[in-house]
């Protein structure tokens, strides 16, 4: 058995974006900008802007920070959105989730350029992903397909299963594997026989937000566990997947923490640095 290490991943990855930025910066005098929106004081929010602000500065990126109160307006928001979309600085933007109650985060991500979506939400974006036609893939599941090649799972013909059908991760994941050739069940709080299901996978993404939900008997030996879950139990981390039973099973496993998590940053470095080098590639043919 082997720990899928995304600490190391991850850390690789950002050294080669801090590198590549540096020599677009030595040719260009520009650098990736990444603006990030928090509305309101979501402690676990305020972290993962932190840590974003963090990847930037290591990356060589500029980073805007926009911070509004909890009681900002829908209409306040969109304004700040739509500022942004107009920013030349600007190359990838970030509203940090969950919005507060009275904003309709569905038409905030809908305001978002497609242009400058590096989470990988708007519906452009996603209708993209689902053809085949790859724009930004959302952080989580890119950072999950760069691990496996990192480690290098084969993807093409293996069965995966990917438990969870949120829209942040386990719909976009599904749609990724397939693209690899992966055949792909997509489960979900209904599905019959869940456990039965599980025991199938070669590839298993465990992505349902239930600690330790995935128990040693339902992994199949020599499965690849990808662990997407964070949960804090008696006030320590675990994922989705019972780590001491599967890890007696896996050939690989992510550990949490430490797994997927930094992936999803790193990911998001990679899509802001892809959307200022097309914006290069658009300002050189039009000089």
């Amino acid at each position: 058995m082997q720990i899928i290490d995304g600490k190391k991943v991850s850390d690789e990855i950002l050294t080669g974006i801090a590198a590549e930025v540096e020599r677009l910066k030595a040719e260009t005098g520009r650098a990736p900008g990444l603006a990030v929106v928090l509305v309101g004081n979501d402690p676990a929010s305020a972290v993962y802007v932190r840590n974003k602000k963090k990847a930037c500065a290591r990356a060589g990126f500029v980073s805007f920070e926009h911070h509004l109160p909890a009681s900002a307006s829908q209409e306040e928001v969109l304004d700040l959105v739509t500022r942004l979309n107009a920013d030349p600085e600007v190359n990838g933007i970030l509203v940090q989730l969950p919005l507060p109650k009275q904003i309709d985060e569905k038409k905030v991500i809908e305001t978002i350029s497609p242009a400058k979506d590096v989470d990988g939400f708007h519906p452009v974006t996603v209708g993209n992903l689902v053809t085949g036609n790859v724009l930004f893939s959302p952080c989580t599941p890119a950072g999950i397909i760069a691990l496996l090649d990192y480690y290098k799972v084969p993807i093409e013909g293996q069965r995966a299963v990917i438990v969870g059908r949120s829209n942040i991760v386990g719909k976009p994941v599904a749609f990724l594997l397939l693209a690899r050739h992966a055949t792909v069940t997509l489960c979900h709080s209904r599905t019959r026989d869940l456990p039965g299901e599980i025991r199938s996978a070669d590839i298993l993404v465990a992505a349902i937000g239930k600690p330790e939900f995935v128990t040693g008997d339902m992994i199949k030996e020599g499965a690849v566990v990808i662990d997407v879950g964070i949960n804090r139990v008696e006030g320590k981390l675990v994922g989705d997947v019972q780590f001491a039973e599967a890890s007696k099973k896996a050939s690989f496993i992510t550990p949490v923490p430490g797994g997927v998590g930094p992936m999803t940053i790193a990911m998001l470095m990679q899509n802001t640095l892809k959307a200022f080098k097309i914006n290069l590639e658009k300002g050189s043919k039009n000089y």
